[in-house]
């Protein structure tokens, strides 16, 4: 597989009002043209506001398919031209949730990347788009993005090619795991697969084994 970097943002955490409230998000990212490092806890001149939710060597950058902005075209016309919508780092295209597995490696620019968690949506995807309902259609669409490991730091610029350099002998397709997590449950065997991942987060293998236990 082969893909590009269509665009590279970073933004640092700042407060802004919300519903009377003020919030600190880092989710408002801006585009940058050159090289940035990308480490072990993420892009240089990025940071989170949420360490909870956000960040830590799992989450180092969130890459998001560019290809899933024409979906959103419709629902969001003002403002889908702006780089980064979805608070990503990396916008690209040629990844997509239905043929990147969980645990994939791949080359991007200078850099090395395993492929870890998809997004889960908060409120403040709504902050960023200016569209408060938009959570639960983006959770339900599928098109959510994922968050990627650094194995080895490097540089990355938009234009950059993107190749990948393993694929994961488990086979689990981000866009089954995403469905199994949070829409239709999957047939037993299936489940049973996706909780052999040695990786898998805690809080997914959790909501899994829910999912297992329900009638």
């Amino acid at each position: 597989m082969i893909g590009r970097v269509v665009s590279l943002q970073v933004g640092q955490p700042r407060t802004v009002e919300c519903d009377g409230e003020s919030v600190r998000t880092a989710i408002f990212k801006e585009g940058v043209k050159s090289p940035l490092h990308l480490g072990r806890l993420g892009f240089a001149g990025d940071g989170q506001a949420d360490l909870q939710s956000h960040g830590g060597p799992n989450q180092a950058a969130y890459l998001y398919p560019g290809e899933h902005y024409a979906f959103w075209a419709a629902r969001l016309p003002s403002r889908i031209g702006e780089a980064g919508l979805f608070g990503e780092n990396l916008t690209t295209e040629g990844l997509l949730e239905s043929t990147v597995h969980f645990g994939d490696e791949f080359l991007i620019g200078g850099a090395r990347v395993q492929v870890t968690t998809p997004r889960v949506p908060c409120t403040k995807l709504g902050i960023r788009t200016g569209d408060p309902g938009l959570i639960a259609p983006f959770l339900q669409s599928g098109r959510l993005g994922f968050y990627l490991r650094v194995l080895e730091e490097g540089l990355v610029a938009a234009g950059d090619v993107i190749e990948r350099t393993a694929l994961d002998p488990h086979g689990i397709r981000m866009s089954d795991l995403i469905a199994a997590l949070f829409l239709a449950p999957p047939e037993p065997t299936e489940l049973e697969r996706m909780l052999a991942l040695p990786t898998l987060p805690a809080r997914h293998r959790a909501r899994l084994e829910a999912r297992r236990a329900a009638p």
